[in-house]
């Protein structure tokens, strides 16, 4: 990952420079409840504007699926994102086309716009050359500073890099440096912390895991698969009993790359899914039959912290346990928090990312504690799972 351009190998001054920011933030009734990812789109836009440069910020936001909705527009995030700027910031009612143009056309050195939802044109997901190229007219240069969206070959991800000299914006190159540290060129030993509900979503993730890493940690309810698949009795909990062979797949394979993997010794277990309910903490051998997993327990906590401090690199993808609800918050939090520990002491790189990974770290209160935290979904998944990233492989050298 580390062979690819940056905003260091483009000429800026004076140019039209077209940037590629994830601006998709959670709203509700028009206003936004996480300003994360436009806080982490200023450093690339503020560089750029300081170069010289003419900054147009494309972006998606929601689903339109082609048409225009009101409420999806990008006008009241144009709007936070010059209060986050501290600077006028302009909006196009259009992100091609003569309503972009003509705002664009009236820019001058230093000034932000922000174009139109990319998605009220179907040809956006649709990777659309001609699209593509209504959208390189209104520029010199493309910066991708998107790596969540990086996983996908749209029209503004994959095919204006070919149109356009393109390069990686401070945020993406930020995420790649950051994951490339973590598997591709790690220092060992290598730890991989894999939790979540299903085995299933999680196949192609663990399958390039433990080809990669020394150790890997199963937690969540995905966990109970693997312990049903070696014979232990899950009571009533969350389990994919069709497939405990995929399971003992994974484990086969993991001793044949000589990759350890780590499962709960013991278990926070309750009546049901609830806040105040009945709980306790058993031995495997006896988990009552009514009864759900809901967390690891003491035993587990214990034996991966001692575990974790032989670690060099630690990659982190989804919860040890229901953290949703307290007290089943207790593992994933003390482990978050020792994880934290070693980060700030110097002896841990660590790398987190993907579906409840940032709420979990949140909740556990270390979210500026580890070395990175991706916001990215589905890209940090396919990046687990081994695979090329189209917005990514475009922009590489050569």
């Amino acid at each position: 990952m580390t062979n690819y351009k940056t905003i260091d190998d483009l000429d800026v001054v004076g140019k039209c420079v077209l940037v590629r920011c994830d601006l998709n933030v959670p709203m509700q009734a028009g206003t936004i409840t996480d300003s994360t990812r436009i806080e982490r789109s200023l450093k690339t836009l503020i560089e750029l504007s300081d170069k010289g440069a003419r900054v147009v910020v494309l972006s998606h936001f929601g689903r339109p699926k082609g048409s225009i909705v009101a409420d999806m527009s990008l006008q009241p995030i144009a709007m936070a994102l010059s209060q986050a700027l501290q600077k006028p910031v302009a909006f196009a009612s259009d992100c091609i086309g003569p309503a972009a143009a003509q705002v664009v056309d009236a820019m001058a050195d230093g000034d932000i716009t922000v174009l139109e939802n990319l998605r009220f044109h179907a040809e956006e997901e649709a990777n659309d050359v001609t699209f593509a190229g209504q959208l390189a007219l209104l520029g010199d240069v493309f910066v991708n500073d998107a790596f969540s969206c990086a996983h996908r070959a749209h029209a503004s991800t994959e095919a204006l890099a070919r149109i356009l000299p393109a390069a990686a914006g401070r945020l993406m190159q930020a995420e790649l440096d950051a994951l490339s540290g973590a598997l591709e060129n790690p220092e060992h030993p290598v730890a991989a912390l894999v939790g979540g509900a299903k085995i299933s979503t999680k196949m192609e993730v663990l399958g390039n895991l433990v080809s990669k890493t020394d150790m890997v940690i199963i937690g969540g309810a995905m966990a109970n698969t693997f312990l049903y698949a070696q014979g232990i009795d899950v009571g009533n909990s969350l389990c994919e009993k069709d497939m405990a062979d995929q399971a003992r797949e994974i484990l086969d394979r993991a001793a044949e790359s000589g990759c350890e993997v780590l499962l709960p010794m013991d278990a926070a277990v309750a009546e049901r899914f609830a806040e105040g309910t009945n709980h306790r903490h058993v031995t495997l051998d006896a988990i009552p039959k009514e009864w759900m997993i809901l967390d690891i327990g003491p035993a587990s906590i214990m034996d991966l912290t001692n575990r974790l401090a032989e670690c060099k690199t630690l990659v982190w993808n989804g919860p040890l346990g229901a953290f949703e609800v307290s007290p089943f918050d207790v593992g994933t939090n003390a482990i978050a928090r020792e994880a934290a520990r070693l980060t700030k002491a110097g002896r841990l790189l660590s790398v987190a990312g993907g579906g409840d990974t940032v709420s979990a770290l949140a909740n556990a209160g270390v979210t500026n504690a580890f070395s990175y935290i991706s916001t990215a979904g589905g890209a940090f998944l396919e990046w687990l799972e081994g695979k090329e990233l189209p917005g990514v492989a475009v922009l590489k050298n050569g």
